[in-house]
């Protein structure tokens, strides 16, 4: 319902929203009940994903991706979202946080071996950062590798990583040298099958509920040096700017179930009757759907805003946290009021707009709490003024 053609788009990101938004309605829709109370992953339809190419959008053709551009991928992870934030997060999780590291910062043997797989979903992709005492103190890791002859030794464990029970290529963060704290960090890829690495319990979540959410287990594992992303002891800054850009693909999570919730609020609004006339007539009513409409069309500006910075090479640090922050909140009054103006309809299962709301709570947790946003925004106005 939401009418965007205020935002300019390419020829090629229209064609890439139209093409995902009919996959998400005739794939998607049909499981997102399902996939919510089972809690079971739809295998099947994230390798259509892959088959159709949703899953490997910005990665450069040469590896077999779309080479297509940031935004491109963030409207698809949008339209996915409108539907079923679980497909969203399947996405954003599979590409910003398990193949971008690799894009970003592997060289070129590690591209040519990990990117084609990756980008065409025959591999899912997943990333290992949190750990049981390490969350949004990232730097608090304590998973630790030894470098043991032309090997690393890892030991240790993460917990709550996105497509972990079904991901065949992981990006994982161990200190190398305690002694340098978070610049003794380093990042490695680690492949499902390697001796001592195992998944452990799946997590019963409140929201996200078909997204597979798993720990990842590290006794003794042998990988390989030429697994060793970059240089040792720059995980750190390398998955602080790998955060940059998940945090755009989390804010068009939020910003998809904002205007999926949305959706369904208006067309009830002008069908249901009370009173004798249609819902929207009541002023308090419109009071809602006026505030609604407003803030999703202000995170989507801010969203594609963040998305366009980051494809033309600029500074985004900043306004990646400003909508993450801003579209995650606002997914959750809109989900909020969308359950209201439903009334009791809205808080049976018999609408989506409870599942939404359930979805939208983990934007303002994942790839950086809202606290976190608030820090690294202000962070970088300080910075700016020179005072920092």
């Amino acid at each position: 319902v939401m009418d965007t053609t205020y935002i300019e788009l390419t020829e090629e990101q229209k064609m890439v929203r139209d093409m995902v938004r009919e996959f998400a309605q005739r794939e998607v829709a049909p499981i997102a009940r399902d996939i919510d109370e089972t809690d079971e992953f739809p295998l099947d339809v994230v390798r259509k994903m892959g088959e159709l190419g949703i899953l490997g959008i910005p990665v450069p053709q040469e590896y077999e991706g779309g080479g297509g551009d940031t935004l491109s991928y963030i409207i698809a992870v949008e339209e996915l979202s409108r539907v079923s934030g679980s497909m969203g997060i399947t996405l954003a999780a599979h590409h910003s946080l398990g193949t971008y590291p690799i894009m970003a910062f592997g060289n070129e043997e590690q591209k040519r071996r990990y990117l084609p797989d990756l980008a065409t979903g025959r591999k899912l992709g997943s990333f290992g950062l949190t750990e049981p005492e390490a969350g949004s103190d990232a730097a608090g890791t304590r998973t630790v590798a030894v470098k043991k002859g032309d090997r690393y030794i890892i030991n240790g464990s993460k917990t709550f990583i996105t497509n972990a029970g079904y991901a065949e290529t992981f990006v994982i963060t161990a200190v190398t040298d305690k002694s340098k704290k978070h610049h003794g960090i380093s990042s490695f890829i680690v492949e499902k099958g390697m001796k001592g690495f195992s998944i452990g319990k799946k997590e019963d979540k409140l929201g996200l509920r078909g997204s597979n959410t798993q720990e990842l287990i590290f006794e003794d594992v042998e990988v390989p040096e030429e697994n060793l992303l970059g240089e040792e002891g720059e995980g750190f800054v390398q998955f602080m700017k790998t955060l940059d850009g998940g945090r755009i693909s989390i804010a068009a999570l939020a910003l998809g179930l904002a205007e999926g919730a949305f959706d369904v609020a208006l067309k009830y609004a002008t069908e249901r009757v009370q009173f004798g006339v249609p819902l929207w007539r009541h002023q308090m009513i419109q009071y809602k759907l006026a505030n609604m409409a407003t803030e999703i069309t202000a995170a989507k500006l801010l969203v594609y805003h963040a998305a366009r910075l980051k494809d033309a090479n600029r500074p985004y640090t900043k306004e990646s946290a400003m909508c993450k922050l801003y579209a995650s909140e606002v997914a959750m009054r809109v989900c909020r009021d969308a359950i209201q103006i439903l009334g009791s309809s809205g808080y049976s299962r018999e609408y989506p707009v409870e599942r939404m709301y359930r979805d939208a709570k983990l934007c303002e947790i994942g790839e950086g709490t809202s606290e976190i946003q608030r820090i690294v925004i202000t962070r970088r106005l300080v910075k700016q003024l020179g005072a920092l």
